[in-house]
C-alpha cells in the first residue's frame, strides 16, 4: 500500500496551521482593530459600512488560502481513506472541514458581497445580520474542525 512522504506530510500539517492562525488571526486582531479604529485614531474616520467592507476584503483574501486548504484536505485526507488509513475522528472533522470551508467562502461571502453592493441600508437589515452572524458561526465551525483535524493527524502521526 503506497504512502505518503514525510515532506508531503509535513507541509500539509504546516498549512492546516498557517490557515488555523490566518482565521484566528483575522477573527481575533484584524476584525476588532477595523471595527474600532477610533480608539488607535481618536476619531471615527470611516462608517460601519466602510468598515465591513474593507473587513469583507480580508476574509475574501483569507478565503483564497481556506479553497487551498480544502483541496489539500481533500487530496490528503483521500488517500489516506482510500489506503484504509483513517479513524472516525479524522474523517469526521475532515468532511467538517471540507463543508464548512466550502459554505463559507462559496455561498456566505458571495451572499455578503451581494447584499453589500446594494449599499449601506441593506446592511443594516435582519437579512445581513442573520447572513453576517451564520457566516461566523461556519466559519468557527472550520476553525474548530482544523484544530481537531491537526490535532488527531499530529496525535496519530507521532503515536
Amino acid at each position: 500500500m503506497p504512502t505518503i512522504p514525510k515532506g508531503i506530510t509535513i507541509a500539509y500539517f504546516m498549512l492546516l496551521g498557517i490557515t488555523l492562525g490566518a482565521g484566528l488571526y483575522a477573527g481575533i486582531v484584524v476584525a476588532p482593530v477595523i471595527f474600532h479604529a477610533e480608539l488607535y485614531l481618536g476619531a471615527p474616520l470611516l462608517s460601519r459600512f466602510q468598515e465591513g467592507l474593507i473587513m469583507t476584503e480580508n476574509f475574501i483574501r483569507l478565503g483564497y488560502l481556506v479553497d487551498f486548504t480544502v483541496l489539500a484536505v481533500a487530496l490528503y485526507e483521500g488517500f489516506k481513506y482510500k489506503n484504509f488509513d483513517r479513524d472516525i475522528t479524522t474523517t469526521v472533522s475532515a468532511l467538517l472541514v471540507l463543508a464548512s470551508g466550502l459554505l463559507y467562502m462559496h455561498y456566505y461571502i458571495p451572499q455578503i458581497l451581494e447584499l453589500q453592493k446594494k449599499g449601506e441600508s441593506v446592511t443594516q437589515s435582519e437579512l445581513f445580520e442573520n447572513t453576517h452572524f451564520a457566516s461566523e458561526l461556519d466559519f468557527k465551525l472550520f476553525a474548530l474542525a482544523l484544530t481537531v483535524l491537526l490535532a488527531r493527524n499530529l496525535y496519530r502521526t507521532l503515536k
